[in-house]
């Protein structure tokens, strides 16, 4: 296997604002000393969280936050003409290489979150062998893996999207030799889809191997190791191996009762893995749900609504309907606005933990590997797990074939809906997005969207890759069809 050193420039302590108290007597490691810096368990781990930083910059942006744009660019919202008309190119389809905002940060601040976990890994041997080494290793390890993933999945297609999609040009995999951090101005070439999955299902079992139970909140472990391969295996059409992934959570689902107190941040049930970003945890003024809406003394003002035909095919009984919406008043208009990031218990300051993997969908996931496996009443069972939980869901029960594998999916979409798989679930199955002709408004009325349809195999599936990361590189071929 081919290993490239850093092509983008180191990651300072400068991102460890947090913990300066703590790092102003080592010699800093902006002067290019890291294996000095790296000398502690804590240390180290101050450079996994800098990782971990990183990642967490390009799911909690705004304005252009991961944890939404996907919905955005799928069939779960419509555009509200009376908001700010942020990120209208992504919801129009009109993106390109040059298009700012989620394009270049995604693919910068990735690659920024490989680099500092490279780092990590190239100087663990500074450590002791031992469990506090094995963690460390095992959390850089699947912050790596977790990057490569986001980046894959964005900028290439998905293994199960086409016949040949294994084939197609994926991104570079970015390694380093132990103890190699030197900056070699490499310019490599991107490698297949199929060799980037193999990389990433490869650094995940080996940080599941080594990682501890314990981490805190906002850290991987090993229940958040294995959520994420049970979705890594899903996409790469590894079904056994996404059931066997999925039956490694140990984390229960979070009840009809407690499911509205996840997204205010009150409680933490079903969560595997979350970027913890509310104001008991963090003091950064990151508030993810103006991606969504702004309140304030007028009322809210909506960017995005959720579609009218959707959120009326979700059954009343069904209380994940009520947790997704409220009814958002602008200017005298109502609209169906988003409440799974309207903010904290009490307050509409749009800040609320990111929500990276829950229970649920690890359910979701081992149903619809089950069923692509042909272990239908295995699946059925499976589904019925989280349908009891949420009051029967959607569905009549004891569904069969193509209406079990519809329900299996509508299920996903409204578990899921606002939480940044919409888009890719429709990408990796192969499927076209398909939006409805209804307007904005909260009775179907108001502007409709501009495109209505994203046909399957359409190259804009594939984000373009950034006009600047071309500049640099030449040989990180551009996308079909930019």
């Amino acid at each position: 296997m081919k290993k490239y050193i850093i092509l983008f420039p180191l990651i300072t302590l400068l991102f460890f604002t947090s913990c300066n108290d703590e790092i102003e007597d080592l010699e800093p490691f902006s002067q290019g000393n890291p294996s000095t810096f790296f000398n502690s368990v804590r240390t180290f781990q101050l450079g996994v969280d800098g990782a971990m930083q990183q990642a967490r910059l390009y799911y909690e942006n705004p304005n252009s936050g991961l944890q939404g744009i996907p919905d955005i660019l799928s069939d779960n919202v419509i555009l509200v003409r009376s908001g700010r008309l942020s990120n209208r190119i992504l919801f129009e389809y009109e993106y390109n290489p040059n298009t700012a905002g989620p394009i270049p940060f995604y693919f910068n601040k990735a690659y920024n979150a490989i680099n500092a976990a490279n780092t990590v890994i190239g100087q663990i041997d500074n450590l002791p062998d031992g469990e506090d080494k094995d963690d460390i290793l095992g959390q850089a390890l699947a912050i790596r893996g977790f990057a490569h993933f986001d980046l894959v999945r964005t900028y290439a297609q998905i293994p199960t999207q086409s016949p040949n999609a294994n084939a197609s040009d994926g991104i570079v995999y970015m390694k380093v030799e132990d103890g190699d951090t030197e900056d070699n101005l490499a310019k490599p070439e991107r490698e297949s889809v199929a060799s980037n999955y193999t990389e990433i299902i490869g650094d995940l079992e080996t940080a599941a191997s080594l990682i501890g139970e314990g981490n805190i909140e906002g850290r991987f472990n090993k229940n958040a190791v294995y959520g994420l391969l049970s979705r890594v295996h899903l996409y790469n059409g590894e079904y056994q191996k996404a059931i066997d992934a999925a039956d490694k959570v140990t984390v229960a689902l979070a009840t009809e009762e407690e499911l509205p107190t996840v997204y205010t941040d009150v409680t933490n049930a079903g969560i595997v893995f979350e970027f913890a970003i509310n104001s008991s945890t963090e003091t950064t003024s990151n508030n993810v749900g103006v991606l969504y809406s702004q309140s304030n003394r007028n009322g809210v003002r909506s960017e995005y609504a959720i579609d009218f035909e959707f959120f009326n095919s979700i059954p009343d009984t069904d209380p994940r309907k009520d947790v997704m919406q409220f009814v958002g008043t602008w200017e005298e208009t109502d609209y169906n606005a988003i409440k799974k990031f309207l903010g904290e218990e009490g307050e509409n300051n749009g800040r609320v933990d990111i929500k990276v993997i829950r229970a649920a969908e690890v359910i979701l996931n081992k149903a619809e590997a089950q069923f692509e496996l042909n272990q239908t009443s295995e699946a059925l069972a499976t589904l019925d797990q989280l349908r009891a939980v949420r009051n029967g869901g959607a569905g009549v029960g004891g569904e069969t074939g193509t209406a079990l594998e519809d329900a299996i999916q509508f299920n996903r979409r409204i578990e899921l809906a606002f939480e940044g798989h919409r888009f890719f679930d429709i990408k990796r199955r192969g499927e076209s997005i398909q939006r409805s002709n209804n307007g904005d408004v909260i009775d179907g009325t108001g502007t409709p969207p501009v495109e209505l349809t994203l046909q399957a195999g359409d190259f804009r599936f594939q984000f373009p890759i950034p006009i600047a990361e071309r500049n640099v590189n030449p040989n990180f071929g551009q996308n079909d069809g930019y």
